[in-house]
């Protein structure tokens, strides 16, 4: 096997509470995950000499050890002695600093992508328990669908696939610091909570329209007060048919939710149309098939 082409694929955070924060300064969390239909490409190729070369299509990203892709490969490389060197392309579709775990997409795939060139033989378990040690959303990108997160988020729970709809993304043209939302996030001031619970009754029913009554996203209280155009996003797309529109993880990237294509295409072009936004993608969720 010479050459290996894996698709990243980014989450959004149907639900995301915030219920603690521990000594170490990490935030516990609870959240509902959910792997979408948009994707950054990679692929690898085993190369003779022992070197790791990573090249990207955006040139402000770096190849190097501050990389996620990067540090992966090194991970299993050192930890299995590996001799053989590899080459590595980085096609960026995902949004940037957004909020949909782009890096840790990336990252969970460069890990499936060694193990399968170099033949470990690392289970899915085995391949989110290194994960970890890369960043807390890693072993859900290697897990994917829709699941419960705990803890600082690599306590898993997988659920049933969500109800299909159409997810409406929108970016604005700024980033975001996550290590800024969640310093800046006072856990007492925090007046709602999203149902966790509830959404999970919704998911295994198959209840579209109950799970996006309970749309919730508590770091929302802190990015959007740094950025008002984030909410003024979420109105746009309620108006334009969402049946809900929340933040993503940290921000700045929102997205709303349709149970009709003519609209929610409709709203994909008025919000390309618009400049509160830089990137605009329609998509759905990438899920197994519901048994």
């Amino acid at each position: 096997m010479n050459v290996i082409k894996l698709r990243a694929y980014a989450k959004i955070n149907l639900g995301l509470d915030v219920v603690g924060k521990r000594e170490d300064g990490y935030h516990e969390v609870r959240m509902i995950m959910q792997t979408i239909n948009l994707y950054d490409q990679i692929s690898m190729k085993k190369i003779s000499d022992s070197g790791i070369y990573l090249k990207t299509n955006l040139h402000y990203l770096p190849v190097n050890e501050k990389n996620l892709v990067y540090r992966a490969a090194k991970l299993l490389k050192d930890e299995f002695n590996i001799k053989h060197g590899v080459d590595i392309k980085l096609d960026k579709r995902i949004p940037v600093a957004a909020g949909m775990a782009g890096g840790s997409s990336d990252a969970a795939a460069a890990l499936v992508g060694m193990n399968k060139l170099f033949n470990l033989g690392l289970s899915k378990k085995e391949l989110m328990e290194r994960g970890v040690k890369l960043g807390a959303d890693v072993p859900y990108c290697i897990l994917r669908g829709t699941a419960l997160s705990e803890g600082i988020g690599e306590i898993l729970t997988p659920l049933a696939p969500a109800p299909e709809c159409y997810v409406l993304i929108a970016k604005p043209g700024i980033n975001v610091s996550t290590k800024f939302v969640y310093g800046n996030l006072n856990i007492t001031e925090i007046k709602e909570h999203p149902d966790i619970d509830g959404m999970i009754d919704n998911i295994s029913n198959g209840d579209l329209y109950g799970l996006t009554n309970k749309l919730g996203n508590v770091l929302e209280t802190v990015t959007i007060k740094e950025h008002p155009v984030i909410d003024t996003i979420k109105q746009e797309m309620i108006k334009y048919g969402a049946l809900g529109s929340i933040m993503s993880g940290s921000g700045p990237t929102v997205f709303g939710l349709f149970d009709n294509k003519k609209k929610a295409q409709e709203a994909f072009y008025h919000m390309k149309g618009l400049d509160i936004a830089k990137q605009v993608h329609l998509t759905d969720f990438f899920n197994q098939k519901r048994g």
